[in-house]
């Protein structure tokens, strides 16, 4: 979501890994570090699905055989329809259809800026999207590109494409196949939407026509209820950080060495102290 909304203010990000996303106090997650980004311009419009059949709206990247089925619907709408829209006749009300044939006549929202195009060579190496690499020009395809890299090393630990150094990534980007690991054991879902995210060619990459909206009807987050997102509880909530200073930099402070420029800084560390100064449990070289 937080991608949909940079590209619908025309700003293709970059940059996404793992340092660049924050959790805030609240569990919910904000994205930072916006150097490479890439403003451009874009008209958001809404538009209709395409028809009543399920096979046509996002079905390419579910290829499981009991998705070709066609009594089978594989994909989930991208939110609930409000209660706003239902009849009032409730005597001429049809029979609930099923879920995932519900939003056929709700418009769409396309905010992808397709036409933005880009030369420079701008990236974390093992994020960096093929086009990229190869000097071909890119778009805000590249943005589905690195949220595929990105599922894969939450799933994972690791990312797809890492070599033995930067020149040995960037030859796997382009020319090695996807192959996931043996373990941990994953979803055919998660895989499913990897491949369809890490498309070698950005023109068949998911989300590129259609946004996030593709992603969103993809079974992996089936269940979730994108209008209300804001207002779920997550998964997990940070701990508050700790304010007092932790006993290894209190025995460090008893223990530095004699010397006008030592003395100095313990004074100081005294007087941060006494002053009430808060103290981080970070790792200093």
């Amino acid at each position: 979501m937080a991608i949909e909304y940079l590209h619908m203010l025309g700003v293709v990000y970059r940059d996404l890994k793992p340092e660049n996303v924050l959790v805030r106090e609240d569990g919910h997650i904000m994205l930072s570090d916006f150097d490479l980004s890439l403003r451009c311009v874009v008209s958001p419009t809404l538009i209709r699905t395409h028809d009543g059949d399920p096979s046509k709206r996002a079905g390419a990247f579910c290829v499981q055989p009991a998705c070709i089925e066609p009594t089978s619907v594989c994909i989930q709408p991208a939110c609930f329809l409000p209660k706003l829209f239902s009849q009032k006749n409730k005597k001429s009300r049809k029979p609930k259809p099923d879920p995932g044939l519900s939003t056929d006549s709700l418009p769409e929202l396309l905010a992808e800026p397709t036409t933005a195009r880009s030369m420079s060579f701008v990236g974390t190496h093992e994020y960096l999207a093929p086009e990229i690499i190869k000097g071909e020009g890119h778009g805000s395809a590249v943005d589905w590109w690195t949220f595929g890299i990105f599922l894969h090393e939450l799933l994972y630990g690791k990312t797809p494409f890492k070599g033995s150094g930067n020149r040995a990534t960037l030859f796997n980007v382009v020319g090695q196949q996807l192959k996931f690991p043996e373990s941990p054991a994953t979803s055919y879902a998660s895989r499913d939407l990897i491949r369809g995210l890490l498309a070698k060619e950005p023109q068949n990459r998911l989300g590129v026509k259609r946004g996030a909206t593709e992603l969103k009807q993809h079974p992996f987050f089936e269940g979730v209820n994108w209008a209300l997102i804001r207002c779920s509880t997550p998964p997990e909530i940070p701990r508050p950080m700790e304010s007092e200073l932790p006993a290894k930099f209190e025995a460090f402070e008893n223990t530095v060495g004699v010397g006008s420029n030592s003395n100095k800084m313990v004074g100081g560390n005294n007087e941060m102290k006494s002053g009430g100064g808060k103290y981080l449990d970070f790792e200093f070289f």
